[in-house]
């Protein structure tokens, strides 16, 4: 049956629904679900998702969504859509940019604006396997000390375990598994859901119903929707044979095999340098 909404997972709908301007109500919803009702956010504003090193020489870091409320806190909102090696490592220099742009000059008292990294998972995470985390779908990360107690509340990472969401329609409490629900089925649902009846759902599904796209959005879409199942299958892939060869966590020949099948795929260098942790120079000679 021919989808008539939009996959949420591809760069082009995750942009649709939460990052246009006409989507601020949209994502201010969704943000506010996540966070602690004393953080509830009244506005929004876009901001470049480009982000530049100090020096030409730096490796810049782009967004998702970056974005900044009433009160100056910031949140970076990224979709990823497979596994990468490094991947919080990544999330984690990507918070450095928010933090440093909010350096003053000459005398200032070093007084930090939140910021706050969502990211939505479309895997999970190998950490787990054997936790009682294994099954969560929210994992929330600050700074804490020795005893577990919050060092430094205005650095927040949010992550967003997709398929550990199993809920069924009828089993929908709060707003956050609204959002939820209705980020993982999107692509699947040929009418709206009762459960969806209020202005902002509403929105949400006029935003990526299909038929509501010119030819030159659809096209674009259809290309982001090959790009995402080609490479969601091919990282799936690579990093499942590693695990059974037993090779993709430290042995180099592993890593060497996996960098040529993605690059037999048509995956850019850097691409596969931050799903591998082999340099793009490495990468460039296979």
């Amino acid at each position: 049956m021919k989808a008539k909404y939009v996959n949420p997972f591809t760069d082009f709908g995750f942009k649709k629904i939460f990052g246009e301007e006409a989507s601020k109500p949209l994502l201010i919803d969704f943000l506010n679900a996540l966070l602690p009702l004393a953080n509830k956010i009244i506005d929004l504003n876009f901001k470049n998702t480009e982000q530049l090193g100090q020096t030409e020489a730096d490796r810049k870091a782009i967004y998702d969504i970056y974005c900044e409320n009433e009160n100056g806190e910031k949140f970076i909102v990224e979709l990823q859509k497979a596994k990468q090696n490094y991947f919080k490592e990544r999330t984690i220099y990507y918070s450095t940019f928010p933090i440093r742009e909010q350096a003053e000059k000459g005398e200032w008292n070093y007084n930090l604006k939140a910021v706050y990294c969502v990211g939505i998972l479309d895997f999970t995470f190998d950490d787990y396997e054997n936790e009682p985390e294994k099954s969560e779908v929210v994992h929330t990360i600050k700074l804490k000390n020795q005893h577990g107690k919050t060092f430094y509340d205005k650095l927040t990472y949010i992550y967003l375990e997709m398929p550990n969401f199993k809920q069924a329609e009828a089993e929908l409490k709060t707003r956050l598994d609204k959002w939820l629900y209705f980020i993982k089925h999107l692509e699947d649902f040929q009418t709206i859901p009762t459960i969806f009846s209020d202005e902002v759902f509403t929105q949400a599904f006029e935003k990526a119903e299909l038929a509501k796209y010119g030819q030159d959005e659809l096209e674009k879409y259809e290309m982001n929707l090959k790009i995402y199942r080609d490479y969601k299958n091919t990282v799936d892939t690579a990093f499942d044979e590693g695990k059974i060869e037993g090779k993709i966590e430290g042995r180099i020949e592993g890593k060497i095999e996996v960098a040529k099948k993605m690059k037999l795929k048509g995956l850019l260098s850097s691409d596969i340098s931050d799903l591998t942790g082999l340099s793009e120079s490495e990468i460039d000679k296979l």
